[in-house]
C-alpha cells in the first residue's frame, strides 16, 4: 500500500527560515483550494485549504506535520509598460479588470495582445520579458480580486 502524501492545510504570511521545499507556481496557478504539488526538492504533498486562496510570493503551506513549504513565484512572460502619462495608463488597465504589478516607473502585467495593442495605441513604451508575477491585490483586502461587483449598477 503506498502512504498518501502529507497534506498541506493552511496558509501562512511568511514560509519563515527553514522551509523543507520550495514550490514554484505562476500567477494563475497560485489561485487554488485543492491540488497536488511536487516541490522543487521533490516533496510531493496535497493542498486542501478550506476555500480557494491566493498565495503570495513568500507564504508557507503549512504541513499536518508542521513542516513548512515556501510558495516562490515562478517565471511568466510578463511586459514592463512605460510611459509620460503612466496614471493614465494604469488606470485604462484597471478599467479592464487586467491584474497589474504597480511601480514607481513601471507598471508590469502579463502578456495580452489586444491590452498591449490598446497602450500602444495610448502611447506606452513596452519592453516584455519573463519574470515573477505579484500584482497589487484588491482594494477591499489582501489577495487578488475575486470578481467585483458595483451593486445596482451595471456597467453603462
Amino acid at each position: 500500500m503506498t502512504a498518501l502524501p502529507p497534506r498541506a492545510t493552511r496558509v501562512l504570511n511568511t514560509a519563515g527560515d527553514a522551509p523543507v521545499d520550495t514550490v514554484r507556481l505562476d500567477y494563475a496557478a497560485r489561485l487554488l483550494r485543492r491540488k497536488r504539488l511536487v516541490g522543487q526538492g521533490g516533496l510531493e504533498f496535497l493542498v486542501d485549504l478550506e476555500q480557494v486562496t491566493s498565495l503570495d510570493h513568500g507564504a508557507g503551506l503549512c504541513l499536518e506535520d508542521g513542516r513548512i513549504v515556501a510558495v516562490a513565484a515562478a517565471d511568466e512572460p510578463l511586459v514592463a509598460i512605460t510611459g509620460q502619462a503612466l496614471a493614465r495608463l494604469a488606470w485604462h488597465i484597471g478599467n479592464r479588470h487586467t491584474p497589474c504589478e504597480i511601480h514607481s516607473d513601471r507598471l508590469v502585467i502579463q502578456r495580452d495582445p489586444v491590452i498591449e495593442r490598446m497602450l500602444t495605441g495610448l502611447g506606452a513604451d513596452l519592453r516584455p520579458f519573463m519574470g515573477p508575477f505579484r500584482p497589487e491585490g484588491g482594494a477591499y483586502g489582501h489577495g487578488r480580486t475575486m470578481g467585483h461587483s458595483h451593486g445596482e449598477h451595471a456597467h453603462g
